[in-house]
């Protein structure tokens, strides 16, 4: 299953996306990080040193040229290759579940159009930006294993259709009113492209405070969010971990997020024990009802 993770900055993607790859993994489950997103931090929320982290794709013109070539550009370049060469493997965060031998967690940093051209805003990011595209269609359309993609914050990604063909988006959303907006959006562009298998993860949300729906209702707005949702409740031990590491892995509270990754693969309408198939955008097994418990 290829799963992209959306939302405002800061709403807490990043961390999402690397407690579900790490549950995955130590469920045995092989799985592909593909870090898109301007901060660039899965790699240390997966617990990897930030100097063992691979230099993004982006920034590699060496690589660029190779495949995309210079002047006249290759569309269709061959990237099978690619995501192996250019990755790091990623610790687990915990034990594997007895018995079983725990996947594999590839890390896969693809960089930003901006880094295409080193900051410095001149230059073409053409070939960059095919080459980025490719790597992650290659990911999401012929790698037989799970895929989770950390977007940008905002709606840039969806804007582009750089992610259409992943079969579940994750939109995650603080409870204040200018995430669940950015979230709103976010959805919206992906239905538009097809993507209707969708679940808004509302992350520090506390148990008894009122849904968006609600919220919505109260202020007259209309919340085009997704109508699965996940509650997340703040965490104790990530908060005390915040000013000394940036992984989000291995807290005290690491059986609570264990099921709450159960819980968002069902919303998701996967048990996350099968070798994951290719789905396209079909309607989720579940239906659960936002707010539903």
């Amino acid at each position: 299953m290829k799963i992209a993770f959306a939302g405002k900055g800061g709403a807490g993607k990043t961390s999402i996306t690397a407690w579900l790859a790490d549950h995955l993994a130590r469920r045995g489950e092989n799985v592909w990080l593909v870090d898109a997103d301007t901060a660039l931090s899965l790699g240390q929320a997966c617990g990897l040193d930030p100097a063992a982290l691979p230099a993004p794709l982006a920034e590699r013109e060496d690589i660029i040229r190779q495949h995309i070539g210079q002047g006249y550009m290759s569309l269709n370049p061959d990237v099978s290759g690619l995501p192996d060469t250019l990755s790091v493997d990623a610790p687990l965060g915990g034990p594997a579940l007895p018995g079983v031998s725990p996947g594999r967690k590839r890390l896969l940093v693809m960089g930003t159009i901006a880094g295409a051209t080193n900051g410095q805003g001149g230059g073409c990011a053409c070939a960059a930006n095919a080459l980025l595209k490719a790597v992650l269609a290659h990911l999401i359309l012929e790698r037989r294993e799970w895929v989770l993609v950390d977007l940008e914050a905002g709606v840039e990604h969806l804007g582009r259709g750089t992610v259409a063909d992943v079969d579940a988006l994750v939109v995650v959303s603080e409870p204040s009113l200018r995430a669940l907006s950015t979230a709103g959006e976010v959805s919206r562009l992906a239905r538009g492209l097809g993507l209707s298998r969708q679940v808004l993860a509302l992350n520090r949300c506390e148990p008894d405070l009122a849904l968006p729906t609600q919220l919505a209702a109260q202020l007259n707005l209309q919340m085009d969010l997704p109508e699965r949702m996940l509650r997340i409740p703040a965490l104790a031990g990530l908060k005390a971990r915040q000013l000394e590491s940036g992984s989000v892995l291995g807290l005290p509270e690491d059986d609570a997020i264990g099921a709450l990754c159960d819980e968002l693969l069902e919303r998701l309408g996967s048990s996350g024990t099968k070798a994951p198939e290719p789905c396209r955008n079909m309607t989720a097994s579940v239906s659960v009802a936002l707010g539903a418990p």
